[in-house]
């Protein structure tokens, strides 16, 4: 059935400009009031099993080389397990069971961190930049001491969400091309959009790199109708400026509202603040 765009209800994306003063909840635990968490909205994650890795993986993990390298290491008897040598290749270990020594100290997993970032403009998402100009890391450098690495990009002039961490493995699933996590974003365009346009977009462009189409998208809530709510899954490289150059608009400003299950409720512009084991159980859960 045709959607129609003129309906008095609340579209499923309601403006997110000026940030309200809300109060904060509080409930009440033994008698003392307390503060409700950041991530009380999400449900508490499947636990999931510690199950045995690789060795070298393990050795990658720990920060000590690469798992090429830890390889090498593995393959020349520097590598201990509970004390025997291995030099076996595609051993498995059982983390915070079985001990791996190397030269002498007991190797342990590096520390992860997630930090999220709410990215204001002209900013770039990058490690360095040779023009001088701000980089993300700028923004989070009280963080952490770890090197971490933002997941996925944002453009310059784009705002909102952007996850930075040092878990590889998490990275890379995450930017995988089949990995379809959902991301909602708000867009300024430089006209109104026509419903035309809204369910050409439903129905997917061919875009230079393949077809591309929204989730859901709507008008947002009681703003003039170049403002724009959609929410997408696509992990192609500047999807939504590209839908909207294809079909004739200039995008004036976009910002990303959600990434996954992750918000900026509560995070200013600019500022960040690092995920807590319910958010990162969820991550490791797409």
């Amino acid at each position: 059935m045709e959607k129609d765009h003129n309906q008095p209800n609340k579209p499923f994306y309601e403006n997110t400009g000026a940030p309200r003063k809300r109060k904060r909840k509080r409930i009440q635990r033994s008698g003392k009031p307390e503060l409700i968490r950041r991530s009380d909205h999400l449900p508490e994650p499947p636990k999931q099993k510690e199950e045995p890795i690789r060795l070298n993986r393990f050795i990658a993990r720990a920060g000590v080389c690469s798992r090429r390298d830890a390889d090498d290491l593995i393959a020349n008897g520097e590598i201990k397990v509970n004390g025997d040598v291995i030099t076996e290749m595609g051993v498995k270990i059982l983390p915070g069971t079985d001990k791996v020594e190397y030269k002498g100290e007991i190797l342990e997993p590096q520390k992860f961190v997630y930090v999220l970032l709410n990215k204001p403009k002209n900013m770039i998402t990058t490690m360095q930049d040779p023009m001088g100009r701000r980089i993300v890391l700028d923004a989070i450098f009280k963080a952490t001491k770890e090197r971490v690495y933002p997941v996925g990009r944002l453009d310059r002039n784009t705002t909102g969400l952007i996850l930075l961490t040092n878990d590889g493995e998490m990275t890379s699933k995450m930017t995988h091309p089949n990995q379809l996590i959902k991301k909602i974003y708000q867009a300024r365009l430089d006209k109104p959009l026509t419903k035309e346009h809204m369910d050409m977009m439903l129905e997917g462009l061919d875009l230079e790199d393949g077809i591309v189409r929204v989730d859901k998208i709507d008008y947002v809530f009681d703003r003039p109708k170049n403002f724009i709510g959609l929410e997408i899954s696509s992990g192609k490289n500047r999807a939504v400026k590209r839908m909207f150059e294809h079909l004739g608009y200039f995008v004036m400003s976009l910002d990303r509202v959600t990434f996954g299950p992750l918000t900026k409720k509560g995070l200013p512009r600019g500022k960040w603040r690092k995920l807590d084991d319910r958010e990162v159980g969820w991550l490791k859960m797409l």
